[in-house]
């Protein structure tokens, strides 16, 4: 028998002792009537009052005919005090069976020991679940990756961090669909199984519908569903959304991944940096309390106005390199390799500088930063709109904050025919590897479209520059992770 086997059956032997004390246990409800944040924090007015809180033992002391423990729950951790007195014999026993994780609900009066601490004097206690599986070693502040990540229950209890991570996440989605409701924008819900996946260049996830006996992608994006509503009329839309692309993962990408899209007719880009920027710092604003953060070692202001810097300047103030000046390919090619920056011989002009901007100009936008005005020829640029008088740029932004992506937006391109060359000549170029032309997205474009802006925002990444932490998977719940040989590891 393992040592996990032994343990798992001690515990069980304890819960049987327990039970056969014939007192109240594992109930199908208990209702606390605080958490023990609101308790500590309102101490004075609750002083000597009767409450009921529930949470798992974290800490446990027992003291001859006096005991403490804490336990933890959504508001943080409270102690406990048992006095075989108070309970008497019967109850004092059933606390000395219970063990650390043990999930418990207490009824007792509020009080501050000789220490001053916030506490509550127990008079009834129940078993609310049994924790068969002990808290894995060094439990307190549980540091390590793999077990952090696959089992983010126990890093939820471990580690206060964490929980925080997640409050700062959900409060930040919050704060979006507060900002971008108040200036008039639907949030609308978008196919997740598609016929035709489109909206950006990545390799898709592929299904099969057995209903309709074909095949289908789930979405690398939602952005040709909410241009189609602009064309029905829906002038201004949004949607948080997961999307799927079945691609590489690092500390910034992630196979499933959380974005907001929103579009608004009427505009262009400049509106539409205008209130990325707003939004992004109003928000900071309302889950941290200021629009300073710090991230990847910066202390950065979201605070607008943001700076803009178009590729060309980008290129030109810091890596010395004028894009412009250079037309043959070939040159290019040869000034990226003499840069360290090694492309393949057939890479078009736009991936090559693409190439460029990521090597030379990336760790340099330190403060919040929109990367403007893009080759048409980028991959990224194929649903923005030319720069009226430079057919060769294209209306598109991309926001960054501590040389990290946050995004990607344009003046949306509603000419039909420009938008299908487009993709016919993408589609060309990267066979397989890219979507066919979505007809009916090309159809929807011929009834017109209004001149349009859009954007797309990661919201794990924007956790993360909020939470500052330097791991998309840290705002992550449940990230994708490589499967275990035995389905039931070792904690």
């Amino acid at each position: 028998m393992t040592e996990r086997d032994e343990l798992r059956e001690s515990r069980e032997q304890k819960l049987e002792q327990l039970l056969a004390l014939g007192l109240p246990a594992l109930p199908n409800r208990f209702g606390p009537t605080r958490h023990s944040a609101e308790i500590k924090d309102q101490y004075e007015a609750l002083e000597g009052s009767v409450v009921r809180v529930a949470g798992r033992v974290m800490a446990r002391r027992l003291m001859g005919k006096a005991a403490f423990a804490h336990i933890l729950d959504a508001g943080g951790q409270i102690q406990l005090y048992f006095k075989l007195d108070v309970l008497g014999p019967e109850q004092f026993e059933y606390f000395k069976l219970l063990d650390l994780g043990d999930l418990i609900g207490a009824e007792g009066t509020v009080f501050k020991t000789r220490t001053g601490e916030v506490s509550i004097q127990v008079q009834n206690l129940v078993l609310l679940a049994k924790a068969l599986l002990p808290l894995p070693e060094k439990f307190h502040g549980l540091s390590d990756i793999e077990t952090r990540y696959r089992q983010r229950y126990l890093d939820l209890i471990a580690n206060d961090e964490t929980r925080e991570i997640f409050r700062i996440r959900t409060a930040a989605v919050r704060g979006i669909r507060r900002y971008l409701d108040c200036l008039g924008f639907v949030e609308v819900e978008t196919p997740i199984l598609q016929p035709v996946y489109g909206g950006a260049a990545a390799t898709p996830f592929t299904t099969h519908y057995n209903a309709f006996d074909t095949t289908v992608y789930l979405r690398i994006a939602d952005e040709l569903y909410l241009k189609r509503l602009i064309v029905g009329g829906m002038e201004r839309v949004y949607e948080i959304s997961k999307d799927f692309r079945n691609e590489g993962v690092s500390w910034k990408h992630s196979n499933e991944f959380t974005m907001l899209e929103f579009y608004q007719a009427y505009a262009d880009y400049n509106d539409i940096m205008a209130e990325v920027e707003d939004m992004l710092s109003t928000v900071a604003q309302s889950v941290l309390g200021t629009t300073r953060v710090s991230f990847r070692g910066h202390e950065v202001d979201l605070s607008p106005p943001w700076q803009r810097v178009s590729i060309a300047d980008a290129l030109r103030r810091w890596a010395d390199l004028d894009i412009e000046s250079i037309e043959d390919l070939g040159a290019l090619q040869e000034e990226a390799a003499r840069r360290g920056v090694q492309v393949a011989p057939d890479t078009k002009r736009g991936v090559v500088i693409e190439e460029l901007v990521g090597a030379l100009v990336e760790p340099h936008l330190i403060e919040p930063t929109f990367l403007i005005d893009f080759p048409v020829d980028f991959p990224g640029s194929l649903l923005a709109k030319r720069k009226a008088g430079r057919p060769d740029i294209a209306e598109r932004f991309e926001p960054y904050i501590a040389g990290m992506e946050l995004g990607n937006g344009f003046t949306e391109l509603n000419e039909p025919k420009d938008q299908l060359r487009r993709m016919q000549e993408l589609n060309h170029e990267t066979g397989e590897n890219h979507a066919e032309v979505d007809w009916d997205y090309i159809r929807a474009l011929e009834h017109g479209m209004p001149p349009t802006g859009g954007v797309g925002i990661g919201i794990d990444r924007f956790a993360m520059v909020l939470a500052g932490v330097d791991s998309i998977r840290e705002t992550v719940l449940f990230p994708p992770m490589r499967p275990r040989e035995t389905p039931r590891a070792e904690s």
